[in-house]
């Protein structure tokens, strides 16, 4: 039976990276997945144009841009593997970029180019990958050296080294599972509790009725959710739903909400209300709802001034009181979510396996030549390419402390 320096479970992102880095360096590697798709995930990321980096990622401060209960575990890696060098790989092989917003970086024709962009550089490593492969049980012997045998429904498999890139929960559809988190326990890790992340919200019952006629309706507005020191706030779009919220702000703040409590919404963010209300009492004899029209979307300003009496009349019209009322409404409307749409739109998986189990270094577990590599750590990014530039960090520390491993075996 062939022996592997190294087996990665997980034809994701994180996975075929750490391949193809550590094939380059000299390592004997095959990567299995459950899945006869591989790279699902980058496939349909970005509108399929895969936001693979973000040009803003500050890795002396992660903090400001990833989600852990060490939000500075992720730093290590970061810092390492920068997006500056993940672009120059993408340069190397001619693949046509742009900047869309706020450092996101997506391919200009398709996210397949990233896809054949890491099976080029796992084919220059020599890297073997099986599809459809699932694991069924891994045992590990600690006679003469240290090793781990897979038994999978296409055989036994034997490695000195596994690593695990399953990623999380979210969007089951296209191959997610929870075998990461399953072996991790097997082998006396800790886990942080998993929930959905980037995911939008939702709202039941009669409260939510008015704004059901809302649905496709976008617009900027500033959103924010938590107090004092977990206050979080984003400027971005937002997206209403028939079930609820969602867009970029939503998907943002929703992976700081907590079930029960409000989120706050300015929906009309840099403008004035109280002040462009009264100057548009003075002077128009025009509906208040066209009034309103000008300052936020028709169909939001008519929302709002149907579901009160002293508004439906002139702008000259309308008591003050009930003008303050609006604008008040308008520029810090909270709301409590009832829920989310789950992991079946959520775009990550909050929680993980713990990095206090963890090195931040290698990405080697506790447990001796056991790797955790990408979105199956307690690590999540924030929208815009921030987990994509996890995977490759985390990946490319994961092969570089592979192949120092291999040049300096640990003793039996």
């Amino acid at each position: 039976m062939k022996t592997w320096d190294v087996v990665i479970v997980g034809a994701g992102a994180a996975g075929l990276f750490c391949a193809g880095v550590a094939g380059q360096r000299g390592l004997k590697v095959l990567v299995i997945d459950h899945s006869d798709k591989i790279a699902e995930k980058i496939r349909i990321s970005g509108g399929g144009r895969c936001n693979f980096t973000n040009r803003l990622l500050d890795a002396s401060a992660p903090q400001k841009h990833f989600i852990s209960q060490n939000p500075h575990f992720c730093r290590s890696a970061l810092s390492r593997y920068t997006p500056q060098d993940f672009i120059d790989l993408v340069q190397k092989h001619g693949i046509a970029f742009h900047e869309k917003h706020k450092g996101q970086l997506f391919c200009d024709h398709s996210a397949e180019d990233i896809i054949r962009m890491l099976l080029a550089e796992c084919q220059a490593g020599g890297v073997t990958l099986r599809t459809g492969c699932s694991v069924k049980t891994v045992q590990v012997t600690t006679e003469d050296k240290p090793h781990y045998t897979l038994e999978t429904n296409q055989g036994t498999i034997q490695t000195a080294t596994l690593v695990v890139a399953t990623g999380g929960l979210s969007i089951p559809k296209i191959g997610a599972s929870d075998w990461g988190y399953r072996i991790a326990s097997q082998f006396g890790l800790r886990l942080v509790e998993r929930r959905p992340g980037l995911v939008p919200l939702t709202f039941d019952g009669e409260a939510w009725a008015a704004y059901a006629q809302l649905a496709g309706l976008a617009l900027p507005v500033g959103i924010e959710t938590g107090d004092k020191k977990t206050r979080m706030h984003f400027d971005e779009d937002l997206l209403f739903t028939h079930r609820g919220l969602s867009g970029p702000g939503v998907l943002q703040i929703s992976s700081y909400w907590q079930e029960g409590t409000p989120i706050r919404l300015n929906l009309a963010p840099n403008i004035n209300l109280p002040e462009r209300l009264q100057e548009a009492k003075l002077r128009s004899k025009k509906l208040l709802s066209n009034e309103l029209a000008t300052l936020v979307p028709s169909r939001l300003a008519e929302a709002w001034v149907n579901q009160e009496p002293a508004l439906q009349r002139t702008a000259a019209e309308v008591p003050d009181k009930a003008l303050n009322k609006l604008a008040d409404a308008l520029s810090n409307w909270s709301l409590t979510p009832t829920g989310s749409e789950g992991y079946k739109k959520a775009e990550v998986t909050l929680g993980g396996v713990d990095t206090r189990d963890v090195s931040s270094q290698t990405m080697e577990s506790k447990q001796s030549g056991l790797y955790f590599i990408g979105e199956v750590i307690d690590v999540t990014g924030w929208l815009g390419g921030y987990n994509f530039q996890w995977a490759w960090a985390s990946g490319q520390a994961c092969a570089v402390a592979l192949a120092a491993r291999l040049a300096n075996p640990p003793e039996p």
